[in-house]
Formats: structure tokens, sequence, C-alpha cells
């Protein structure tokens, strides 16, 4: 790392550009964040909700889809309600060197759980389509435990050395980032100093993350799918692949825009393009869990249905 120069004025805080530029559509922006924030808060919600209260519901799969879901309302809880401050000002909304770094490392940490999340889901489901009648005694209450544990530990730590040696680095100015949080790569493109060992740690990091988890996922399905395709009868191949569906639609987008973003040795000059694929794993992802995972499931359907239909008792 290279020593900050004398007459370096160094940076104390960083301003969000966010979507600064485009003044004159800042209230339908508004208005869409908003509502793709609340629409978060509100499904994901109801999905705890109804699981929580389901005995139905009481199965390893569900298990694992609360934590995703308390998952996605800190992930774009951490974001969104920022960037919504933010709009319509021109000159940004304003965060303290120390509240970005924070910032990074939550959104790093809730990210890579989700990842090693995705690859418990992968397991489970592996489990109960490939070895059915040890189903309950594998993947039994001690094991979701240690998995759900292991990926919220496991995805604490994985920040620590991006973060550290982000806060080796030294900012003098210009201190814009033209983002709406604080992401690795819009802040490296301020840096002063050298930025080739981040960059690298970010790669390997990345890598390390994002291979484990999807050898996971890739290993699980591969069972899954040979197993599958052994079934004798149409309709059992088509019940057990319903049951992959959701997990595999929401792997497919979440992972695809991870590589997109985190597996690359150098930073990106597409700003824009950032922004875009950002917008699409920090905001609309969330969205779209809930209704892919389990709102479309007839089994939360018909959960959903008794608490809202529930009769009252008669008051004689």
């Amino acid at each position: 790392m290279q020593s900050p120069h004398e007459n370096w004025t160094l940076v104390t805080e960083f301003v969000l550009a966010s979507f600064t530029g485009i003044q004159e559509a800042w209230l339908p922006l508004f208005g869409f964040f908003l509502i793709m924030y609340l629409l978060t808060l509100m499904e994901n919600g109801i999905l705890v909700l109804v699981v929580a209260t389901g005995k139905r519901l009481h199965t390893p799969m569900y298990f694992f889809l609360i934590h995703l879901s308390f998952l996605d309302i800190w992930y774009t809880s951490l974001t969104v309600p920022k960037m919504l401050a933010g709009f319509g000002y021109p000159a940004g909304q304003r965060i303290s060197y120390s509240a970005c770094l924070t910032q990074l490392y939550l959104f790093t940490f809730l990210g890579s759980t989700e990842c090693f999340l995705l690859a418990a889901m992968a397991y489970d489901r592996y489990v109960a389509i490939c070895i059915p009648l040890r189903y309950q005694e594998i993947v039994d209450q001690n094991t979701c435990l240690i998995l759900a544990i292991g990926s919220w530990l496991t995805g604490f730590l994985t920040p620590v050395l991006p973060v550290y040696f982000m806060s080796q680095l030294t900012f003098c100015g210009p201190n814009v980032i033209d983002h709406f949080f604080c992401d690795a790569s819009p802040l490296l493109i301020l840096s002063c100093t050298d930025i080739s060992l981040k960059e690298s740690v970010d790669f390997l990091v990345s890598l390390f993350v994002l291979l484990i988890s999807s050898s996971v996922i890739i290993t699980s399905y591969v069972h899954i799918i040979i197993t599958v395709l052994r079934i004798n009868s149409s309709v059992g191949r088509q019940r057990a692949f319903s049951t992959c569906t959701a997990h595999l639609m929401v792997v497919a987008v979440f992972y695809g825009t991870l590589f997109f973003m985190y597996v690359r040795i150098k930073v990106t000059s597409s700003i824009n393009l950032n922004k875009v694929v950002s917008v699409f794993y920090a905001i609309v992802t969330p969205v779209l869990n809930p209704l892919i995972y389990s709102l479309r499931n007839t089994e939360v359907k018909a959960a959903l249905c008794r608490i809202i239909f529930k009769k009252k008792p008669v008051v004689m």
C-alpha cells in the first residue's frame, strides 16, 4: 500500500450520487423503489407469519425460507431507505467514511449468507428426492440449525478481509460515489492509492464464496436429475422436478448477477450497467423470492387462506 502524500486532503465522508442526473424522472423512480421496498417488507413478513403459524409448514424447506425472508428484509433495508431519502437532491446523500465501510461490510455479509443458504436448500432438496427414506433422519432439527448457523457465520466472516483492505486505501477526493450504496467497485475508482491488491482479494474471496456454494448446488442437482430420470412414472418425475423449479429459478437469477458483479479482477467502467444489475439483485430479487418460492406453493396458499378466513368465535 502507498502511504498518503503530505499534500493530500483525506476524505472523511462520501456523497452517494444515486440516480442524480435524471432529476426530471426522480418522482416516478422514487415511487417505483418505494413500492418495491414496501412489497418486500409485506411479502416476506407474510411468509414468515404463515410459516410460523402453520404447523404443516414446520419442515426444513420452510425453515430455510424463513431465514431467507429475514435476510431479504435486512438486505433491502440496508440500502433502499437511504437511497429514497436522497431522491430529488442534486447534491446526493452524504454518508460518513465509517458508515460507508459498515454498509459495505453488512451488504457483503448478507449477500454471502444468501449464497450459503441457497446451497443449504439445495442439499435439503437432494436428500428429500435422492434419499427420501432417510430424509427425516439426515435433515433433522440439529442439521437444520447447523446449516443455518454455518451459513450466517460464514457469511459474517466473508467480508473481513475485503473490508480490511478497503480500509487501508487512501481516499483524497473526489468523494462522489456514483452508486446508490457503498459498493466495492465505485469505491475503488475513488482511491488515490494502488488498488491491485484489493482487487485481487475481492476477486479471490468472491470466487471462493460463489464456487463453494454453487458447487454444492450443482452437485446436488446433478444427483437430483439422475434420480428423477430413473423414475418410471412421468407424473412422479414432474412432481419431483416441481419441488425444485422455484429454487433453480432464484439461484439462476441471483448467481448470474453476482458472478457478473463481483468475480472480476478489474473494476468495470460501465457504472450505469453496475447500477442496473445492483438494482436487480438488491431490490428486485427480494421482491420475487417469496413469490417464486412460496406464495405460488399450494401449501403456503392453503395456510394463508386459513389465517385470512379463520372463523371467529360467535359471541352469544
